[in-house]
């Protein structure tokens, strides 16, 4: 049995797992009303649903490193790289499980989130544009709190979060498919977390059945950041090895949730507001707004998001045949950018 169908037969087996997971997570929550506590926030549907969807995500991800660890090698876990991202992805999954049990406030996700980023930096993950280290660290703490805020506030209307995030594991696949070796353990636990974004996502389309949760957003923010740094910030190869790159891939990659973010937090400010309290003025709720019905809200995001993954998977994989300035690209997704924020100052609710 070649390699390659051993991938294919994990995946499955991930699949069908995950999926038996989750609805074990949806009948056992409705039975015990394993709810989010903070029921007063400001969602776009009912908070009253399941939060257990982040439990399958790191169940997943626990699982692809045991399966590494039995069929390949073992000793690999004790390396300092992999030991960090298992501390610090554990630290982000138990932090949003705690968001969710005890309704914690900003400024104690903020902590957590700076010590994951710490913890990578220490482990030798960090992302690699600047001669100078400290600057590279700055730019790592940055990436790593924002893309777990970012897709923190993204989950705000059903299957936004992970549709997107899907698109993003799945240029990341591609890239390690093709330029790390088929063993590679960051493959095996992207293939077993994209498994459990599929299977959650049956449970989570809309009109959902259940939510990911702090615990799920939190950890695959962390995931994300994670898996960005390696293959777009650090797997970029450009002919003049410019540094401007890697900062347009991973904007590229992540158009969705920077968007998202960058437009509430500048709305929330002019307004005087914090952008960390929730309100129905994500780009998602705009698009509602507009006129889109929701299931159309998710399919363009990820629409956008997945044409944007695959523009900077191109320039990864292939940099060497871009026959055209790769700015332009930049500009593309500046305004798609700039059309999602004058969404947001033309719809109004109601309308």
């Amino acid at each position: 049995m070649t390699f390659e169908i051993k991938l294919l037969l994990f995946f499955i087996f991930s699949l069908i797992s995950t999926l038996f997971m989750h609805r074990f997570f949806v009948i056992r929550a409705e039975r015990y009303k394993i709810k989010k506590t903070n029921i007063s926030a400001e969602r776009w549907s009912s908070q009253t649903k399941p939060i257990l969807g982040g439990i399958t995500f790191y169940g997943a991800f626990l699982f692809s490193i045991l399966v590494y660890a039995i069929f390949f090698k073992s000793e690999l876990l004790l390396q300092r790289e992999i030991f960090g991202v298992l501390v610090a992805l554990t630290i982000a999954f138990m932090m949003g499980f705690a968001d969710d049990l005890l309704n914690t406030p900003p400024g104690f996700k903020f902590i957590f989130q700076f010590l994951v980023g710490v913890i990578l930096i220490y482990s030798g993950i960090y992302i690699q544009v600047f001669t100078a280290n400290w600057l590279n660290y700055a730019l790592t703490l940055f990436w790593v709190v924002g893309i777990m805020n970012s897709v923190n506030m993204l989950d705000n209307m059903d299957a936004i979060t992970t549709s997107v995030s899907t698109t993003v594991l799945i240029g990341v696949i591609c890239v390690l498919l093709v330029t790390k070796p088929f063993s590679g353990i960051f493959l095996l636990i992207n293939l077993g977390v994209l498994a459990a974004l599929i299977s959650f996502l049956y449970y989570n389309w809309n009109p959902s059945k259940m939510y990911m949760g702090d615990n799920g957003s939190q950890f695959l923010g962390a995931f994300l950041a994670i898996m960005a740094i390696q293959v777009f910030w650090n797997g970029s190869h450009m002919p003049d090895h410019s540094n401007v790159y890697p900062f347009l891939l991973a904007f590229m990659a992540f158009i969705v949730p920077v968007s998202d973010t960058t437009t509430v937090t500048i709305n929330r400010l002019m307004r005087g507001k914090s952008p960390f309290i929730g309100g129905r003025d994500h780009t998602t709720h705009h698009l509602s707004y507009f006129g889109l019905s929701d299931r159309k809200v998710a399919w363009l995001l990820l629409s956008i998001n997945a044409l944007f993954v695959a523009l900077a998977v191109v320039i990864v994989l292939f940099p060497q045949q871009i026959v055209f300035p790769v700015w332009l690209l930049g500009i593309f997704a500046v305004l798609v950018l700039l059309v999602l924020y004058s969404i947001t100052k033309i719809s109004k609710p109601g309308k």
